[in-house]
């Protein structure tokens, strides 16, 4: 029993490293979609795309695509879509390092809404660590005081959100099919592009040239330009999120998080190779005390579930 615990874990960690090379390669080439068409049509192509593929992942025997249960499924579909698209508009805005760091809050943000909402102890190791990672969101974003810019936050939105949506799949989803997760996502993404076109198609708005424009911009045609970034996007994140999903399915959460953050070593890497985008060395300490803080609460989550002996006060 023990042996196929660890076969899994060890399953699960190379899962999730894989699924962040991916993602951390493909989500750099989101500016180049931003140069030519907008946030709305790019989910709705992508989402498109994606469902074939998703179609055939259960025809492969690799889960269903019918939920056992629709209307957590349905709520969790909406967090994480409402994640995504504060995501990739911090994509179209600032550099990746910044934007990964800005979704990386999730984990302080699970641990204030456990304590918060659902009144789980928090100890000493834990407000260190939501400390911890707060001072390195600091750093990475770096807020000029004296000019604040929104922009800053829109990352940290995505965080938010994406906590909100792991508490629901840590509490409710646990038995889902991972096809079925992966489909409700993409469907809500991609009709969540659909209502964001016909509201700008109603009410169009002075859309700013290339990137700027990424969230205010209605439907472009022909986007022979960004179709094959978009066509990636697809592929890739259809691999990358399945992986990511069964990842968590097969392992101890709190054990495969510490391994999601490998994506802020790939994602960086890949820009400053491609695109010569470079990292300052507050934004490296920053993001290292973000992922450190990450592992902190990983590991503080596993000591109180009982998996390592207790010689520390929570």
């Amino acid at each position: 029993m023990q042996s196929q615990q660890q076969s899994h874990s060890m399953l699960a960690s190379l899962l999730m490293v894989a699924s962040m090379a991916i993602i951390g390669v493909i989500d750099n080439f989101v500016i180049r979609v931003a140069e030519s068409i907008g946030l709305w049509q790019f989910h709705l192509s992508r989402a498109t795309l994606m469902l074939p593929l998703i179609a055939l992942l259960s025809v492969l025997g690799l889960g269903g695509l019918k939920p056992r249960r629709y209307g957590i499924v349905a709520v969790r579909s909406v967090l994480i879509t409402m994640a995504m698209l504060f995501y990739f508009t911090a994509l179209a805005l600032m550099p990746i390092a910044q934007a990964l760091a800005g979704l990386f809050t999730s984990p302080i943000f699970v641990l204030l809404i456990s304590a918060l909402f659902l009144k789980q102890h928090i100890g000493p190791w834990r407000i260190v660590a939501v400390l911890l990672g707060f001072a390195g969101i600091l750093s990475v974003l770096q807020p000029d005081p004296n000019s604040f810019d929104l922009k800053t936050l829109i990352p940290v939105a995505g965080g938010f959100f994406y906590a909100l949506s792991a508490v629901v799949t840590r509490t409710h989803c646990r038995d889902e099919s991972t096809v079925a997760l992966l489909a409700a996502m993409v469907v809500t993404l991609g009709l969540a592009g659909l209502i964001g076109l016909i509201w700008l198609a109603v009410f169009p708005v002075d859309v700013p040239e290339g990137p700027e424009g990424f969230a205010m911009r209605g439907w472009v045609w022909p986007i022979h330009e960004a179709l094959p970034w978009v066509v990636m996007q697809a592929i890739g994140s259809t691999i990358a999120v399945f992986m990511l999903i069964k990842a968590y399915q097969l392992g101890e959460p709190s054990y495969v998080a510490v391994f999601e953050y490998s994506v802020m070593i790939f994602g960086p890497l890949f820009a400053w190779i491609a695109f010569g985008q470079s990292v300052g060395v507050m934004q490296i300490v920053g993001i290292g005390m973000i992922a450190t803080a990450g592992i902190l609460l990983a590991w503080r989550e596993k000591r109180a579930a009982g998996k390592l002996p207790k010689a520390l006060p929570n």
